[in-house]
């Protein structure tokens, strides 16, 4: 009967768990494995973080016109709270889609920048393209904060694992 108290008594916990949905796949090209979140929508914006053996590559697809990105476009991270910021190169090819990637190197240990995605709130991306190098401000809500955060936490717990 103690057992059953307790049981129900940490039922709660249980429930509000970090629910990871990592996607676990292998890339057809490499035969590696290749971990993905899919995409998760925030504000003005979806977000894709995949990670294999050497890389996790964050793809952003921004909604609206005229959104043009080349290797000198740029995205900076503001973090809730502080004045902290982190600026990324696009990585991705030159297009006027919307799409723009960064990746950070994989290694044993999890790299500075996820782990910041994964345990400081991000309060605003600030997108700036090659079109008339007018930046793009996605400011997030609390709750996107959050589940930014913790998907960065999943994937970085995961590919732990592919840098070994």
């Amino acid at each position: 009967m103690k057992f059953i108290l307790i049981f129900i008594a940490l039922l709660p916990f249980a429930a509000t768990a970090q629910d990871c949905q990592i996607k676990k796949e292998t890339d057809p090209f490499t035969r590696q494995p290749k971990l993905s979140t899919g995409f998760i929508s925030l504000q003005l914006t979806s977000l894709s973080i995949d990670a294999d053996k050497k890389s996790f590559d964050f793809f952003f697809t921004l909604e609206g016109a005229d959104k043009c990105f080349d290797d000198n476009s740029t995205v900076v991270a503001v973090f809730d709270g502080n004045k902290q910021k982190t600026t990324f190169r696009n990585s991705g090819s030159m297009n006027c889609e919307g799409l723009f990637h960064f990746t950070v190197r994989n290694g044993p240990e999890t790299p500075f920048a996820v782990k910041r995605f994964s345990t400081q709130k991000i309060s605003q991306l600030i997108f700036t393209g090659n079109n008339n190098k007018k930046p793009t401000v996605i400011t997030f809500t609390p709750a996107q904060q959050q589940t930014l955060m913790e998907v960065t936490a999943c994937i970085a717990t995961d590919a732990k694992a592919l840098a070994n």
